[in-house]
């Protein structure tokens, strides 16, 4: 690992919410070398923060057993920075890429094609496994790929499924891996380490917090060519996932559903505004082989 990486993992763990600063800082100071330098108040006139960040920030990167912590972490996973050779393409497409990514498990699956996120509401209908089942399994023969959130309800559906079929899917935390959240899934990480891959932005240590979920959502939608929802309220965190993958130009799906069921109203609703409907496996297997050849062709 080159020394600017280093650097840039240790003011990410400092910072790392704040990618607008880290940002600056590197227009800044592209080799992270001469931050090491500035004193408090060179750190609020170069970036325009109080002086209790500023003071924050000097301490930390003066902080040797903070130091030693990267280094072990680096040591114990696998961290990938913007400017390793081996991060993903398909993140540094997307308007605001991760700038440090932990990984734990099996790296080469980052560059697993055909790659499909699947999301969905954390109180599933009792109909959603049979769903999905009917639905994913066709794509595992197709090898495809599943990214999802590890969360309670469809998205551990999605990871038990791809587990079953002993296909390859990656989790996206909203957590570091010390603080595996939901605890209910704590089997189902360990699984997912021995057999897929977990990514997070968010460095080991750093405990859940609630707008993490939101954040990580990007890179779900990131990693994959398209968006499956399966069930969704009309107003949910599932939709976030939507959003990002529609600002980064990604297919989106839906499965639909009973007017009458609040989880499928989500989903109904964004086949109203354009997404694919869903009924098998063919409607997104249509999808994905004309990207595939337009990709080939380039």
């Amino acid at each position: 690992m080159k020394k600017n990486e280093w650097r840039l993992i240790h003011l990410h763990y400092i910072i790392g919410t704040n990618r607008n600063l880290i940002w600056n800082v590197m227009n800044e100071d592209p080799e992270f070398e001469q931050m090491y330098k500035w004193d408090v108040q060179q750190w609020k006139e170069k970036f325009q923060i109080h002086d209790k960040k500023a003071f924050f920030i000097v301490k930390r990167l003066q902080d040797k057993s903070l130091k030693q912590k990267i280094v072990r972490y680096v040591e114990a996973y696998q961290v990938l920075t913007i400017f390793s050779k081996d991060y993903p393409v398909s993140l540094k497409e997307i308007p605001d890429p991760p700038l440090v990514l932990y990984l734990h498990g099996n790296p080469r699956l980052l560059s697993h094609v055909p790659n499909l996120s699947v999301v969905g509401t954390r109180y599933p209908s009792k109909f959603a496994r049979s769903i999905m089942a009917n639905i994913l399994t066709p794509l595992f023969e197709c090898d495809f790929l599943i990214t999802s959130g590890m969360a309670i309800g469809i998205d551990g559906f999605a990871h038990q499924l791809a587990l079953q079929h002993l296909s390859p899917t990656i989790a996206v935390l909203g957590s570091g891996f010390e603080h595996v959240y939901p605890k209910q899934h704590l089997t189902l990480f360990t699984q997912l380490v021995e057999q897929g891959l977990i990514l997070s932005e968010y460095p080991p240590d750093l405990p859940p917090r609630k707008y993490h979920f939101p954040e990580r959502n990007r890179i779900i939608s990131g990693l994959s060519f398209g968006t499956l929802v399966i069930e969704a309220k009309e107003k949910s965190g599932t939709l976030i996932t939507v959003d990002q993958a529609l600002e980064q130009g990604k297919e989106v799906f839906a499965v639909p559903g009973s007017v009458l069921a609040e989880t499928s109203s989500g989903c109904n609703q964004l086949i109203k505004e354009g997404a694919k409907l869903v009924k098998n496996s063919h409607d997104i297997l249509e999808e994905y082989h004309p990207r595939r050849r337009t990709s080939e062709g380039k």
